[in-house]
């Protein structure tokens, strides 16, 4: 009965912390973030990593970019692919590197620190979606262009990883490279087919069911079995969930769907999705290697941010709006932590290096809300417009 007992403390400590962080000028989110890092091992010790928490965050992580891609401006996005694939390339090379550079300097060997520098370009938008989400912000312009980016990013980190453990022959990869980066082609081209031609069908056969709740049920079975299709082809799940949400926009059923999964996932699973990444936070062990920890995630933070908003510039958003694209694409989130665990098992990350780069990537995360609004609310104001409230 032990998980009853955490989800009580998640939505209790959750909801308090949210609360006081809007009344002190913040996103909700950064408060439930740090009744995370509370509640775990790093401070009071009452909730752990297990199972239960994985298995609850993974569908609260999957509902939050559904929900991203149900809010998405689908006329919006395509009027700015340019910007987002820009930049996505932005926000890989740099960052790229940007880690590289750093962990030669720290002494790393040359394929050690390839991989740290793959690890620097990895991008979770799921935190910059919520923020994005409270202050009203994802069919505009700059949110599109945050998502998008964030979708190539996926695809070009996933290239990248392949590419180096196919050259190192890391034990457990797949040296089929061609094969790995046709099953991602194969992936795009399925998701595309099948949100055109058989998701609308698909979403009113099971919902004239005569039986309670089929509208929501049938996006839901949408949004897992795509997810399911993306970590199936190697790409991360979220982006499936993302997809799915996208396609589910494009049928009548939009808004019913916005309205019902909304209390699903927020009520429950999201919660459990922002605490669980405090729970990886401990400061065990960590006193020699501050020095580190600082420079890789000051480094992890300037080149998202600079290469991200460089990419926008140069497709025509104003220096203002560039910031904030590029704040939107810093957190790293478990994108960052799939990769490091993957290159811990392959050999690729010492294991004393796995708890800097983990800090490093709950660092990138706390830092993203609060940044993002600020260059969100000050380029409203460049704009003559009053920002949006964040909402609870």
């Amino acid at each position: 009965m032990t998980f009853i007992l955490y989800l009580a403390l998640i939505l209790l400590f959750t909801k308090a912390a949210g609360d006081l962080s809007v009344r002190i000028g913040q996103p909700p989110v950064l408060g439930k973030l740090i009744a995370g890092i509370v509640l775990g091992p790093a401070v009071l010790g009452w909730i752990h990593n297990d199972e239960f928490i994985h298995t609850m965050s993974e569908i609260g992580v999957l509902l939050l970019m559904f929900i991203a891609g149900l809010e998405t401006d689908l006329d919006q996005l395509r009027r700015n692919w340019k910007s987002a694939f820009a930049v996505a390339v932005g926000g890989v090379v740099l960052p790229f590197f940007g880690g590289y550079g750093a962990a030669l300097a720290f002494g790393f060997e040359a394929h050690y620190a390839l991989f740290f520098g793959i690890l620097f370009c990895a991008t979770s938008v799921s935190i910059s979606a919520q923020v994005l989400k409270d202050m009203n912000k994802l069919g505009t312009r700059e949110g599109t262009t945050i998502l998008g980016a964030a979708v190539v990013d996926d695809v070009l980190v996933v290239v990248l990883l392949a590419v180096l453990m196919s050259l190192l022959g890391a034990g457990g990869a797949d040296p089929a490279l061609g094969l790995m980066i046709v099953k991602k082609v194969a992936f795009f081209g399925g998701i595309f087919l099948i949100g055109r031609l058989l998701v609308p069908p698909l979403m009113k056969w099971i919902s004239g069911l005569k039986v309670t709740e089929t509208t929501i049920t049938a996006a839901l079975i949408v949004c897992f079995a795509f997810s399911y299709f993306a970590e199936s082809m190697g790409v991360a799940g979220i982006i499936g969930a993302f997809a799915a949400g996208i396609a589910v926009s494009l049928t009548p059923h939009k808004h019913e769907v916005e309205q019902r999964v909304e209390p699903i996932a927020y009520a429950v699973f999201v919660p459990v999705f922002f605490v669980s990444i405090g729970l990886n936070v401990t400061f065990d062990g960590i006193g020699g290697q501050i020095g580190f920890i600082a420079v890789i995630t000051v480094v992890a933070v300037l080149t998202k941010l600079i290469g991200g908003g460089v990419g926008a510039r140069l497709t025509g958003f104003d220096n203002s709006s560039s910031l904030a694209i590029g704040a939107g694409m810093i957190s790293r989130g478990e994108v960052a932590l799939i990769i490091a665990s993957s290159g811990l098992q392959s050999g690729l990350l010492h294991a004393e290096y796995f708890t800097p780069a983990l800090i490093m990537v709950i660092l990138t995360t706390l830092i993203t809300p609060p940044l993002l609004k600020i260059l969100l609310q000050r380029n409203d104001r460049a704009r003559g417009n009053e920002p949006n409230p964040p909402g609870l």
